[in-house]
């Protein structure tokens, strides 16, 4: 049987954090070292206050500090605060860009509901080398202050046409066109409106753009929708946030109520 789940109250710390553990009342959590650390030095919390607690599938749960010392802490779960939902299946395909222009990439995406960050090595990257710990740290800091329930995974980089070699049939691809021949996003993803519940992908190419072989490949691969963002020119990471927040607005979960609130 689900718990029901109740309000947090309103004057309860807006602290959330991920956990790996399972997650029901009366379980007792083992933050990580660095999260204990967080609780007590950072946020100075004690015995006694309220943590929100989240694992991307049991949905959200309040905890209580139990204890907060030098060898850790522990969290005494409580009473369930929002139930998991469904979020939209929606990638991120990308050429790494310099550090901290990728950690903005990754806050961001995850910030609009990306379920997964795909590194792709193009002809033209500039970053070869990528540092998936750290994104991923970055990924669940932005899940855990943008109230989402999950946390995008990670997938490490690949070689376009490695990617696109074994891509599956089913997932949509929206390629963005820096030729600028491709149709404006908005109205080809109104077009598409009817394939907003689907496997979605966006497309994002390196601040060099893709090599015209490369867009050749893509362009003739099936379920390809190449789009423009209009007459100015966009940095990559400009144009990633750019297209997920016109795909979230169209046939994303900006187009519905939130269902997520206590019972």
């Amino acid at each position: 049987m689900t718990a029901p789940a109740v309000s947090a109250g309103p004057h309860d710390p807006g602290i959330r954090l991920h956990v790996e553990t399972p997650l029901a009342a009366g379980a007792t959590v083992a933050p990580t070292a660095e999260q204990s650390h967080y609780l007590k030095n950072v946020m100075r919390t004690a015995p006694g206050d309220s943590v929100r607690l989240f694992n991307g599938r049991d949905g959200e749960w309040l905890a209580r500090v139990e204890s907060l010392g030098r060898k850790g802490a522990a969290l005494a779960v409580t009473a369930q605060t929002r139930h998991q939902q469904p979020e939209p299946d929606l990638w991120l395909c990308f050429a790494p860009v310099k550090k901290a222009r990728i950690d903005f990439v990754a806050q961001k995406a995850s910030e609009l509901g990306v379920s997964a960050l795909q590194p792709v090595l193009t002809r033209h990257t500039q970053v070869a080398r990528v540092n998936e710990a750290r994104m991923r740290a970055n990924a669940i800091e932005a899940a855990e202050q943008c109230a989402r329930l999950t946390v995008p995974a990670v997938l490490p980089p690949r070689k376009l046409e490695d990617l696109i070699g074994d891509w599956p049939a089913h997932r949509h691809i929206l390629l963005l066109d820096e030729t600028q021949t491709g149709i404006p996003i908005v109205e080809t993803l109104r077009r598409r409106g009817d394939a907003g519940g689907r496997p979605w992908a966006v497309f994002v190419g390196p601040e060099g753009g893709y090599a015209p072989e490369e867009l050749d490949l893509l362009r003739r691969f099936p379920n390809v929708t190449p789009v423009g963002l209009g007459g100015r020119l966009l940095r990559a990471d400009t144009a990633a946030i750019a297209a997920l927040a016109c795909w979230q607005a169209v046939l994303g979960d900006w187009t519905a109520p939130r269902t997520d609130e206590p019972d």
